[in-house]
This record gives C-alpha cells, structure tokens and sequence, in this order.
C-alpha cells in the first residue's frame, strides 16, 4: 500500500447549495428565443466559458442534458444518505507528494526537476495553441499576428535552457526510463509511475507516458504547489460555484434540455441549435463541452464540415482503461500497513489517495497487457480514496465514502461479450477481493456501490470511450494538433462554431481552461464582426 498526498488536511470549501439556481430564477430565468452565445453542456469547461462571456456582456445561455449540472464534475446521492463525487473526484492538477517518509535525498531533487518543466508548460495552458492554419495559408497580417502565439513557446524554451534533452526525454521515453533514471525504489517508481496511466490506455513501458505524468503536476491548489485536495460538498459543490459565478451576471442555465443539432445558415455560419423537443434557440455564436465526436459527428450538420476534417475527428484515439466504483461504507477501511486508532477515527493515510497493487511497475504493465487482450485486469491497479475523511457531510454518522479510480478494463471484453450487470459484478468484486487483502473486513463494510465501467462513463457523462479526457492525452493529439492538426485554437472549418471541452486544448482533468480559451476566442470574434 502506498499512500500519496493528493487529499489536503482539509476540505477546499464550495458553495453547498446551487445558489445558480436561486439567481437564475430570481433573474427570470425562461427560455428565451435569442442569446448572443450557446453553450452546450454544462460540465465545468462549459461552466467556466459561460461565465467568462457573461462576465464580457454576452448574453449566454447553456443547455444540459442531464438533471444536474457539472459533466463528470458531479456531486450525486447514489446510495441514500451517501453522496459521491460520482466521476472527477479531486481538484487540481498536481503531482502528489509521494513517500515522504522514504527521506531520498535525490527526490527533491526531482521535484525541482518535474517543477521547472510544469513552470515551462504551465503558460501554454491559459494561451491559445501556435496558429498553424494562418502560417500556412492565411494573409501577410494574420501571419503577423499569429507570431504572437509563440511567445509561451519562446518562454517554455528560455525555462527550460540547456537542460532542455532532458525534458525532451521526459516527453517522450517510457516513464520507466525516466523513474529508472532517478530512483532505485520500485514502489516509489510504481506509485509516481501511476500519474502517467491514469485514464490512459497505456502502460509504464509506452513511449511518451510521461506526459500525462506531466499533466497531473502542472498547477497548484489555494497558493500550496503539488497539492491536490477534495472539495467541500463533493465536486458538484465546485460545479455549483461556477455557474452561481455565470448566473448571478445573467448567464441562462437549463438542465434536461438536449441539444439535437447545431442550426446553420445558407451561408454557412452558425445560426443557433435546435433542442430534442424541436425548440428553436437562435444565437450568434456556439460553443460545444461535448467531445469532438459529438460535436462534429453527430451535433453538426456533416455538408459543412470538410470532409479530411470529419475522418480526422473519427480517427481520434478514445480507447480508455477506467472503471471508476463509488462505495459506501459503515466504517472506515483499516489497513494492515497502518491500523485503524482505537475510536475508528480519521487517520493521516486516510486523507491521502491510496494506492494499491502498485508495488512495482511491472504490476502496472501487466494489468496493461491484460486489457489490451480484451479482459479486465487480474491485478487492477486501484487509487482509494475517502473524501468523507475530511468531510463528514458527504456520510452519515460513522459512515464513509470511498472512491475507487481503477483500471485497467477494456471498453470491449474478449469474445465480444458485453459490459452487462454480471461482468460489472465480477470486475468490482475482484477489486474488492484486492482491497480486502490489504485492508481485511473492507468487504464485510460496504452497504451499496456503483460502478461505472467505459461503456457507463460514456453513456453517462459523455464521454466517448469511457475516456476522461475525450481523447487521448497522447503527443499526437496535444496543443496544435488537439483535437487535430490545424483546427486547435478552439473554432473550427464551420465559423460560429467553438469546442470548449476537454478534447480542445490543453485537455482534460478539472481544469477550466478550455473553457476559458474558448470563450476569449468567441469574444474576440464577436467583437471583429
């Protein structure tokens, strides 16, 4: 067992009641027939673009499909009594702090190392991607301007100076190589190792695992760098904030209304978008939370979208590994390595995410393996963690939630078999079995579950493939080429028409600045007309 300090000493507080929706209806919240923009999906990318436009006077309104707001950012009472941050299930994007009781005098070493390159990196997130289309095709002054958009490049470069192989390798080697090359303790490897698979479909031993290892330490959380943290409430509670930010300056949220189409005009521009139930919602702009899949394979209508453009939107590589199951439990899990206190009260490691069959990482490659043959993982590797540890709202008295982010497990099972009841049964039982050797009596505590499995997640929260970050988090789907070369700074071959989720750049994770990109882009456009 190897416990990480992504979980904080205490909760980041949100708002615990949807003050969105007080201010929306004070407001006079009714479906209008007209907004200046269009958001569809309220996931937090979506959140964070509303609200950044309503912020910059643009009427905006945003259509969720779902009952409840937030995407995979979601607070939900499964079991009752129990609330669950049912998918995302930790703020930020930081590398934890690992083994601080291992003392290696090389590892703060390497933390300096990994925060040089997240100092680089970082400016690329908050900027549009390198405009490859003005480059290559647009006039002599959008060639001018887009030179802009290499100032964060310029920057990363100056960073990183001489030492910049080494990063290079980083990005590009087998984490494997990378760890093997800093440290001689293979938990310590296997436990950072796992910040560069999760929610991938790849193993430790894959060229360019390390920079989804990169993508999880890049950022900060309330001025603590490399700290990760629960939020009050659940990550719903976050949702909430955000759009009670969009609506308390007038943005229209709506919950059950799906969106069937993207309208478009005669002459090719964005019109509005048309709702299941045939409504009409003009507006001048929109902008999509939904995956590129989605959004232009299904939302638009395909004469005016290219077609090299379409059958690079369908080639996406969306393969992912995660079955997420969310417990309740009457009691806190007691492990072997650190028992329970005499009271069953909160321990450190319960504060922390828990790693566990990770204590090497050829563990890691061979629950690969296992899913690129079509079965679920014998030894899954499993990150458990107990946000009610620090924040007892989220249970009864007594009780606990525990979250697992498992993996691997194939979206397609071998022999063409089905994600049914049965198969999802097994999976989390064989889990449970892994997590009862560690933490004996772990079985006996549970009082409900819910598992979601890549056919779940993606049937649920939209995620195509199960995967959390809409498409690979891979070097061939990143900054100018995310979601596909020459189409990354957020619009696309049909004018009007944004992406603002996790498949634009710079990706997935509960980030917001996707969204935040996109709604710049749209506002700078709207304001050029």
């Amino acid at each position: 067992m190897a416990a990480s300090g992504r979980g904080l000493c205490r909760a980041v507080a949100a708002s615990p009641f949807p003050a969105w929706r007080r201010a929306h209806t004070e407001a006079g919240g009714g479906l209008k027939p007209e907004y200046d923009a269009v958001v569809i999906g309220a996931g937090h990318n979506g959140l964070v673009a509303a609200a950044y436009l309503q912020r910059l006077g643009v009427n905006t309104a945003v259509f969720e499909r779902r009952h409840v707001i937030g995407g995979a950012a979601v607070t939900e009472e499964i079991v009752p009594g129990f609330k669950f941050s049912r998918a995302s299930y930790l703020l930020s994007l930081l590398r934890p702090q690992i083994y601080t009781d291992l003392e290696l005098k090389v590892f703060p070493r390497y933390e300096e190392f990994m925060h040089r390159l997240a100092l680089a990196i970082d400016p690329l997130l908050d900027a549009t991607p390198v405009d490859m289309a003005a480059f290559q095709r647009g006039s002599l002054l959008q060639r001018i301007k887009s030179l802009s958009t290499l100032k964060p490049l310029l920057k990363a470069g100056r960073i990183l100076g001489a030492q910049l192989p080494q990063y290079y390798e980083v990005l590009t080697a087998p984490i494997t190589k990378v760890l093997d090359q800093w440290f001689e303790s293979e938990p310590l490897k296997a436990t950072l190792a796992t910040d560069a698979v999760i929610g991938a479909m790849t193993s430790p031993r894959t060229p360019g695992s390390g920079y989804v290892l990169l993508h999880h330490v890049m950022g900060g959380l309330e001025g603590m760098q490399g700290a990760w943290g629960y939020v009050q409430g659940g990550m719903g509670a976050l949702s909430d904030a955000i759009a009670s930010s969009a609506t308390t300056h007038g943005a229209s949220i709506f919950t059950e209304k799906t969106v069937a189409k993207v309208q478009v005009n005669s002459e090719g521009c964005v019109q509005g978008v048309v709702l299941e139930d045939g409504t009409e919602v003009r507006s001048k702009v929109v902008l999509s939370n939904t995956s590129p899949q989605i959004t232009f394979l299904k939302l638009t209508p395909q004469e005016w979208l290219p077609e090299e453009f379409l059958e690079k939107i369908s080639q996406l590589d969306t393969r992912s590994p995660v079955t997420k199951i969310n417990v309740a439990v009457d009691r806190l899990p007691s492990f072997l390595a650190a028992p329970n206190a005499p009271r069953g009260h909160p321990l450190p490691h319960h504060q922390c995410s828990i790693h566990l069959n990770c204590e090497d990482t050829l563990l890691l490659h061979q629950a690969f393996e296992d899913a690129m043959d079509g079965l679920p993982s014998h030894r899954p590797m499993i990150e458990l963690c107990i946000p009610s540890a620090l924040d007892p709202t989220l249970a009864p008295s007594g009780c606990h939630v525990v979250s697992l982010f498992t993996q691997y497990t194939p979206y397609t099972l071998a022999g063409g078999k089905a994600w049914d009841e049965q198969e999802r049964d097994a999976y989390a039982d064989r889990v449970f079995d892994c997590i009862e050797v560690y933490a004996p009596g772990f079985k006996d505590s549970v009082v409900g579950r819910d598992i979601l499995t890549p056919p779940d997640l993606e049937r649920i929260f939209g995620l195509p493939g199960g995967n959390i970050f809409h498409c690979a988090m891979s070097l061939d789907q990143l900054y100018f080429a995310r979601p596909v070369p020459l189409h990354s700074g957020y619009r696309c071959p049909l004018q009007g028409l944004y992406l603002c989720g996790s498949g634009a750049h710079p990706g997935g994770g509960v980030m917001g600045a996707a969204g935040r990109n996109a709604a710049h882009a749209a506002f700078r456009d709207l304001k050029s007309k």
